[in-house]
């Protein structure tokens, strides 16, 4: 049984499965590969099993999201053993020794167990730039690390630490889902990832990046693509939900009554009219957050069905 547990949330995958899959099966480490779909209608399941049967697809009954399809793979790769858990994005691939040049850096590090997540070099789909995002995530940890002075004289480090890098391409060691757990079902797509990091350092976990590994995403390589049209709404729930801060009622009216009442006062009626639906949908989740926040202070496999009595 292989120790690394590929896992893979598949939707319409097919402009990326060739690739992505045929770059597993080129993986210089041994592994398993777990495909949770989504409901895919463009004919990815097919492909998949026709192509590559020795990966184990699961087919969703219905789309259930990218941290709760995740969850799913998590789960069984949990019951067989799996040593290392990697989530990819079906838009991405790996070289032959990906894979290799992140265990080094766990097996070498002074202590591993403080690694929650070990992330490589993500490339664009051009393979020649790093991706977009994944720079500026390097960037804004200049603080904390020289790793572009490192670059550019020459000297650079095995892996560095940084604060957060999207989950396109995550190890996971045992560890981390005995800890933390999986991802919070709260969000359907998007913020999965932020909401998990937030996790990570509640538990004073590392996030490293080895700079030897190195993968590609395809992404679409504009800013823009975060501008979806709840982006405010969720990087709000987000903070509600991020268990080192304080949340309760008191919190949630701040976040509004002096906004309703401040536009209300200028006129703006229909932006008041807004704030006060929004108002009223935070509080109609409230007690679903308290709940989870409860749940994410627990140390242990949060949002898993998985028992250490019964792996395989």
């Amino acid at each position: 049984m292989a120790d690394l547990h590929v896992i893979i949330v598949t939707y319409n995958a097919m402009k990326w499965a060739e690739r992505c899959f045929t770059s597993l099966r080129h993986s210089s480490t041994p592994l398993k590969c777990i495909v949770v779909d989504n409901g895919s209608t463009d004919g990815t399941q097919e492909y998949v099993k026709n192509h590559f049967p020795e990966v184990d697809f699961i087919q969703s009954p219905e789309n259930l999201g990218f941290g709760r399809a995740n969850n799913i793979g998590i789960e069984k790769a949990y019951q067989e053993g799996a040593g290392f858990f990697y989530l990819m994005n079906q838009d991405a691939w790996i070289y032959p020794d990906s894979f290799r040049h992140l265990l080094e850096v766990y097996h070498t590090h002074p202590d591993n167990s403080q690694i929650g997540i070990l992330s490589p070099m993500h490339l664009d789909g051009s393979e020649k730039n790093l991706d977009l995002f994944f720079e500026r995530y390097l960037a804004r940890n200049t603080p904390m690390n020289r790793i572009f002075s490192h670059i550019f004289n020459a000297t650079l480090q095995d892996y560095y630490e940084i604060d957060f890098v999207n989950a396109a391409h995550w190890l996971l060691p045992r560890k981390t889902i005995d800890e933390i757990g999986g991802f919070n079902p709260y969000f359907f797509h998007y913020s999965e990832d932020y909401e998990y990091v937030q996790r990570i350092a509640y538990y004073n976990k590392k996030i490293l990046v080895s700079t030897k590994s190195r993968v590609v995403h395809d992404g679409k390589q504009t800013f823009n693509k975060t501008n979806h049209i709840n982006a405010q709404r969720v990087q709000r729930e987000q903070r509600y939900l991020d268990p080192a801060l304080h949340f309760d009622k008191k919190v949630l009216n701040r976040d509004f009554i002096p906004k309703i009442i401040k536009q209300t006062l200028k006129l703006q009626f229909s932006d008041a009219s807004a704030t006060f639906r929004e108002y009223l949908y935070q509080k109609s989740r409230f007690d679903e957050i308290i709940n989870l926040r409860a749940a994410l202070k627990n140390k242990g496999a949060a949002f898993l069905h998985v028992t250490r009595e019964n792996v395989i």
